[in-house]
């Protein structure tokens, strides 16, 4: 049986700049979450071939998201202080634990990946009749770290996830 969309869960750390993390489910407001992978790609077709060469050279994932308005839920707020602040550079680093739940758990901790990330601002508003939004993308920084995530606490811990989480680092 597929799972459902519910079973992939992404929350956003929404105290950057402090010591200690604070996790904050990315959920209410947004009906779609969709993380597109953007495989980079160089190809080459030399002179006497019929048929290319492709070589995949690495990715570069990002997710857009939008967002109606919640007012007090922790993840919009973060966003929204972010599209009042318009930060660049370091200002608009964060990072996601991407968890999946439908993986069997240890304890109350899921298999799960740490990923650093920037937080672009696209849009807000919307039409007459629809709900207030915000547009955001979340843009990938690097390599992801392996590791459980508890839901419960909202606490990661590196270093616990199987091996389709592993570290990629320098691959």
């Amino acid at each position: 049986m597929a799972e459902k969309r519910s079973a992939f869960l992404l929350f956003i750390n929404t105290a950057p700049k402090e010591t200690a993390a604070a996790y904050a489910l990315v959920g209410d407001g947004v009906t779609e979450l969709t993380i597109s992978y953007n495989p980079q790609t160089n190809t080459v077709q030399y002179i006497h071939q019929d048929t290319a060469n492709t070589e995949l050279t690495g990715y570069q994932p990002n997710a857009p998201v939008t967002s109606q308005v919640v007012k007090g839920d922790p993840a919009f707020d973060f966003i929204n202080d972010m599209r009042k602040a318009l930060p660049i550079g370091s200002e608009a680093h964060t990072d996601v634990v991407m968890v999946d739940v439908f993986d069997t758990p240890t304890g109350n901790a899921y298999p799960a990946a740490k990923q650093p990330v920037s937080i672009q601002i696209d849009s807000y508003g919307g039409a007459a009749s629809d709900p207030l939004s915000i547009g955001y993308t979340i843009n990938w920084r690097g390599n992801s770290t392996a590791g459980t995530f508890d839901p419960d606490t909202k606490t990661f811990t590196e270093g616990a996830a199987p091996a389709a989480f592993a570290d990629r680092k320098g691959e």
